[in-house]
């Protein structure tokens, strides 16, 4: 019996899936269980397998194609039967731009190729005329001006991923595509790029808009002084040493965050509507970015962590982010969210709530300022951090304390242990 290939909600809050690649081709013999193709969500790249035996005898919907939840994108069936069946139409095509008439705005109109698509040299393979790469390795060549064709694969079925791809790099590979333009060199091609945009960039701009308008941000700023907390860091580093584990500023904050929201469950809170969730456990929400956009990797039960094991799960989960193999319950299910870019010499900024959390801290860098103390002018290593507070759940009193407890444990680290 022939059985439909759904696009799957391979994510909690996936509504569309987009085809990075196919893994079987049309005439393949597949069972039940085996990975039919590669599908980018609006978090994650996730595998797509096949429901039932058989070949698969079509497919509707080629790579960088995009389709919603549920919709027919190709079908198994026995090798003789029919496959003539109701609902198994090709999802409907997006409709191709009208070129303008003049050569900029036809440049302008032009699409690109997708997120997913590959040089012509890179889709050629001697078994089933593609060659197996992951989306990062993939994304990587093209970065670096890489013929993925010259690369050997290490992966499962000599699939390359990104380690084959860095080691041609090293070996001395281009390191920089030809078309990148240099300082003052004269650029080619249109004056305007039509970028498409990848599943994650929809899901963040659904969300955002969701958030900055209905949510009722408020903001709170803190200045800390980071003296003790980086004498600490610098003692505890040279503890653990011999372990091979190195603490981060980023490590300290999230164990500090953890121990003032535990004191503070009216910040570890989300908005349901007609009732307020306030969560006893912390689990945070670390905004990491990735080439497509940001996402959060949570650590659970943060505030029973020790800060080795914030920062080992931190390392481990960011990693995976980046090269989008998180599995769904591994960035779904926060309570309060921490978005750090002190690491790129930021200040202060203020951060968009992830609903239906009830706030998110914006952590600026630790630089040393000028501050007067005793009436003296001394240099202080400084960070700034903004608290935004969902106002429906959180008062400004009730935020002020949470930022009083976290400054207090972060100017002087024993008061954790208290």
């Amino acid at each position: 019996m022939a059985t439909n290939v759904h696009m799957e909600a391979l994510s909690p809050t996936m509504e569309e899936g987009q085809i990075v690649q196919w893994l079987k081709a049309e005439g393949d013999v597949v069972s039940s269980g085996d990975i039919l193709a590669e599908i980018e969500t609006d978090k994650a790249t996730m595998e797509l397998v096949a429901r039932g035996d058989g070949v698969l005898r079509k497919i509707f919907l080629a790579e960088g194609g995009v389709a919603p939840v549920g919709d027919v994108i190709a079908i198994i069936a026995a090798a003789d039967e029919s496959i003539d069946l109701p609902g198994a139409e090709a999802p409907t095509p997006a409709p191709t731009p009208t070129p303008a008439p003049t050569p900029t705005e036809a440049a302008a109109e032009a699409p690109t190729p997708s997120a997913s698509a590959s040089t012509p040299s890179a889709e050629k393979a001697p078994d089933d005329g593609r060659i197996k790469a992951s989306p990062l390795a993939r994304r990587l060549a093209r970065a670096s001006g890489l013929d993925l064709g010259d690369v050997a694969g290490s992966g499962p079925g000599g699939r390359v991923v990104k380690r084959d791809v860095e080691a041609v790099l090293e070996e001395g590979a281009p390191a920089v595509s030809a078309a990148a333009p240099t300082p003052h060199a004269h650029v080619e091609g249109p004056e305007v790029e039509r970028v498409p945009l990848t599943q994650m960039r929809k899901t963040i701009a659904k969300r955002l808009v969701e958030s900055i308008g209905p949510v009722p941000h408020f903001f709170l700023t803190v200045d800390v002084d980071m003296t003790r907390a980086t004498e600490a860091r610098d003692r505890l580093n040279r503890t653990l040493e011999r372990e091979g584990i190195k603490l981060s500023f980023n490590d300290i904050l999230l164990k500090a965050v953890a121990e003032a929201l535990a004191r503070h469950p009216d910040c570890n809170a989300h908005w349901g509507g007609d009732h307020i969730l306030r969560f006893s456990r912390v689990h945070l929400g670390v905004a990491v970015a990735i080439d497509d956009g940001l996402i959060t990797p949570v650590i659970r039960d943060a505030h029973r962590k020790g800060m080795a094991r914030i920062s080992s799960e931190v390392r481990e989960l960011a990693g995976r982010a980046r090269d989008k193999k998180l599995k769904p319950e591994e960035y779904t299910g926060a309570t309060f969210s921490v978005s750090n870019l002190g690491m790129l010499g930021i200040e202060s900024f203020t951060a968009v709530i992830n609903p239906p959390e009830a706030a998110i801290l914006a952590v600026g860098a630790t630089e040393e300022r000028a501050v007067v103390e005793d009436g003296q002018v001394v240099v202080r290593p400084r960070m700034r951090m903004t608290l935004s507070c969902d106002h429906r759940v959180i008062d400004g009193a009730q935020g002020a304390r949470f930022l009083a407890t976290l400054k207090q444990i972060l100017e002087e680290p024993l008061a954790a242990l208290v």
